[in-house]
């Protein structure tokens, strides 16, 4: 999917496994800056361990974690992910890019895939603080109370189409 916004042209497309690096590097580089300090060091922990973990990558590679990206000029400028087929799993973006809809491309393009490849009008994630009103303002209404899980909170939120 190529994206025109004024100014800014990329590509939204499935995360090659060349790119695996670059693109969790991404994830640690804004998580640090915008979600670290609201974790504590064990949530900060469980977070570098997730994208750290060889397993998941395994897993990516057969297919079972799928990975999308925002791509401009060769460069990853976002990212959103997908375990247990439709449960968004990791969404960020570089921080030059916040605010000009690469994030809301991201989810646009995850939610026309799940619809087209996996058959499912509906998806959830477990929205980290700082996200919340981002999700909400797509559509993602609460399915939960804010909860804690290895020091990351989180509410679970979902979207149906309409």
């Amino acid at each position: 999917m190529l994206v025109n916004n004024p100014g800014l042209t990329y590509e939204i497309r499935p995360l090659a496994k060349e790119e695996w690096e670059e693109a969790m590097a991404l994830a640690w580089r804004t998580f640090k800056k915008f979600e670290a300090d609201e974790y504590g060091r064990e949530g900060t922990e469980s977070f570098l361990n997730f994208i750290s973990d060889t397993t998941l990558f395994k897993v990516f590679l057969n297919g079972g974690y799928k990975v999308f990206v925002a791509v401009e000029n060769g460069k990853i400028i976002g990212l959103i992910s997908l375990r247990d087929t439709n449960h968004i799993s990791l969404l960020f973006v570089e921080e030059e890019y916040h605010k000009k809809g690469v994030g809301r491309n991201l989810i646009v393009y995850l939610r026309e895939y799940l619809r087209t490849r996996e058959h499912l009008h509906w998806c959830t994630v477990n929205a980290a603080p700082y996200a919340v009103e981002f999700y909400y303002r797509l559509g993602f209404f609460k399915i939960g109370d804010e909860m804690e899980n290895d020091g990351i909170r989180y509410t679970p939120m979902k979207i149906m189409d309409a």
